[in-house]
């Protein structure tokens, strides 16, 4: 334990000296320099980036715009690059991540574990059959364990705590599948078909209708720091966290954008250019369906709230969709892309778990995404 936590300080100490002559914003969170990653790990940038190599993803907080710029670049050079371009890219060959589900899961499971084969590593995949996370074992002992025998983990929790204590334990990097309070690599596949939608994200108004939940949290970690706007509208008592909001508002105040909250959903909806929507009842919450339900009443998300928006606005949702929530209107209409929105969920999980392991350079030409921390 010494010896790990000296390794940590002294990365952390390399990553702030690195940030001063560079100019850059310096690591914050978790970060991992052990086994086969301690012997190539570096401080500075990797293609005018700052290098993730080792660095856990637990929340899109810890990341500035310039390390998220860079995932999403190389999402979509892989995306080019295997889809398109019919190559074979081994990057992870010999790699090998355990995939911890303690809810179900059709999107992340999948995504990840072909998306790690396409890349030439292996997944070992933990349900609650097979690992019953800090009940049959602690989770500081899993951790421990599971970073002897692989090179990352992705987990998929109730709490965010379990995430916290699991990367603060583990000597690889942990990425968060979801928990109650965050889902980062569901709004990197937002911003990505955001992305390859509008050509760009600077100055996007993203509209949200919903429930308080860890997607919205999850925008409100990424989306200010590329100038897009939020409009959040929950119905009363369905708030996002209130610490969160004031995180959130802080990214607004220093990229220069705005958040917005209501509980009037034809407001959020005017003149933005993304509605976005999610489940009302998750996992975990069907005891208080019968509440929510009535408390969502208005807030779905059909045509006449289409129409509020610009003309050339789209409308997103993270799926498994319920009807209450969007109509077969807009959801099977072509302004929705749920579709291309899934899809994208393996490509940059792919960029998530290639950036952790190795300071890729794509070879795409590097899309503009908007933001002000340069290079973007």
């Amino acid at each position: 334990m010494a010896s790990n936590r000296l390794l940590r300080s002294c990365f952390r100490i390399c990553s702030s000296i690195s940030g001063a002559i560079s100019g850059k914003e310096s690591f914050n969170g978790h970060s991992r320099i052990t086994g086969a990653l301690s012997s190539k790990r570096h401080c500075g940038t990797s293609h005018g980036f700052p290098s993730v190599v080792g660095k856990d993803l637990l929340t899109l907080r810890d990341f500035t715009s310039d390390e998220i710029g860079y995932l999403l670049w190389t999402a979509a050079d892989l995306k080019q690059r295997i889809k398109y371009g019919n190559e074979t890219v081994r990057l992870l060959e010999g790699k090998s991540a355990a995939l911890i589900f303690q809810k179900r899961s059709t999107r992340t499971r999948v995504s990840t574990e072909t998306g790690l084969a396409l890349l030439g590593g292996h997944s070992v995949v933990l349900t609650e059959s097979d690992i019953h996370l800090g009940v049959n074992e602690s989770t500081i002992d899993t951790a421990k364990v599971l970073s002897g025998f692989c090179d990352f983990i992705l987990a998929r929790v109730y709490e965010q705590n379990d995430l916290e204590v699991m990367a603060e334990h583990a000597t690889i990097p942990v990425i968060s599948g979801l928990s109650d309070m965050f889902h980062p690599i569901q709004i990197l596949a937002d911003l990505l078909t955001l992305q390859e939608h509008f050509d760009s994200l600077q100055g996007r108004t993203i509209a949200w209708v919903g429930d308080g939940n860890n997607i919205i949290h999850s925008f409100m970690m990424a989306a200010p720091k590329f100038g897009m706007h939020l409009n959040i509208a929950t119905p009363k008592g369905y708030e996002p966290d209130n610490e969160i909001s004031k995180v959130s508002q802080g990214f607004a105040h220093e990229h220069k954008t705005t958040v917005n909250l209501t509980t009037d959903p034809r407001e959020a909806c005017s003149k933005a250019d993304v509605i976005v929507t999610d489940t009302w009842i998750s996992m975990g919450q069907e005891e208080e369906k019968a509440a929510r339900l009535k408390s969502f009443a208005g807030f779905q998300v059909d045509a006449k709230l289409m129409s509020l928006a610009k003309e050339e606005a789209v409308f997103l949702h993270c799926l498994p969709r319920k009807p209450e929530e969007v109509s077969d209107e807009v959801f099977l209409s072509d302004k929705s892309l749920v579709w291309l929105e899934a899809e994208n969920r393996k490509w940059t999980i792919m960029a998530v778990m290639t950036c952790l392991m190795n300071d890729y350079t794509p070879i795409s030409p590097m899309p503009t995404f908007g933001g002000s921390d340069g290079g973007i």
